[in-house]
């Protein structure tokens, strides 16, 4: 889960700050680099941003260990061919599918 800290380290990357249990209003802002602490709004919505580009990412964290180890891979390529190494990698992906941003639906 993408929590304040993450969203800071993303919206300044080279500010220094203390966090007091995930709140905003415990947040110690160091403004040695002139840079002022983002609002709760900016913050909330870099946390959205950051929650919703993780999760369009988890079919690529599923096929990863779903995926034959290379080992195995290449084991299937000498005994199978490409075809059947193509196949293999195929139930895998078809097992997790990439989603399809940003096709409108009516």
């Amino acid at each position: 889960m993408i929590n304040i800290s993450t969203a800071l380290s993303s919206l300044c990357p080279n500010c220094q700050y203390v966090i007091i249990d995930n709140s905003y209003d415990s947040i110690i802002w160091n403004s040695d680099n002139g840079m002022e602490l983002p609002s709760y709004e900016e913050i909330t919505l870099e946390i959205n941003r950051l929650q919703a580009e993780y999760d369009s990412k988890q079919y690529q964290r599923n096929r990863k260990y779903a995926y034959p180890s290379i080992e195995d891979q290449l084991d299937l390529l000498y005994h199978q061919g490409y075809d059947g190494w193509k196949a293999e990698i195929l139930e895998v992906k078809n097992q997790y599918p990439k989603p399809i941003v940003g096709v409108a639906t009516t």
